[in-house]
């Protein structure tokens, strides 16, 4: 089932491509039906500059607004994370940093995940 994560903002593509070692992978674009030879068939998305992508809360970049479907980048470098704050302005509301801090900091049980 897919995650919906605390917040995200989308951006036009050519910003992300601003970013020096911005490589996006395409091959978590999702879905898209096309004709091929007078039949339907399911292919890549392809990219287009003039579309939007989403950069959450963990500041990767996804296609699409669910945190963990469509990631088409997610080399989190200290460098990446002030591209993110400086120059596209992405700020964490304090509503989702909070609920982040507080998972980030609970102790996890046998199965990974958080206690509760």
């Amino acid at each position: 089932m897919s995650q919906m994560g605390k917040y995200c903002k989308a951006y036009p593509i050519a910003m992300f491509g601003e970013f020096p070692q911005w490589a996006e992978n395409t091959t978590n674009r999702p879905q898209e039906n096309r004709q091929a030879d007078s039949a339907e068939v399911e292919a890549q998305a392809e990219p287009t500059d003039n579309g939007f992508l989403y950069l959450q809360e963990n500041y990767n970049v996804t296609d699409g607004i669910f945190i963990d479907e469509n990631v088409v980048f997610n080399s989190v470098t200290p460098e990446w994370v002030d591209f993110c704050k400086e120059t596209l302005k992405f700020e964490i509301p304090d509503y989702a940093q909070e609920d982040s801090d507080a998972a980030m900091a609970a102790p996890a049980n046998g199965n990974g995940h958080a206690a509760s």
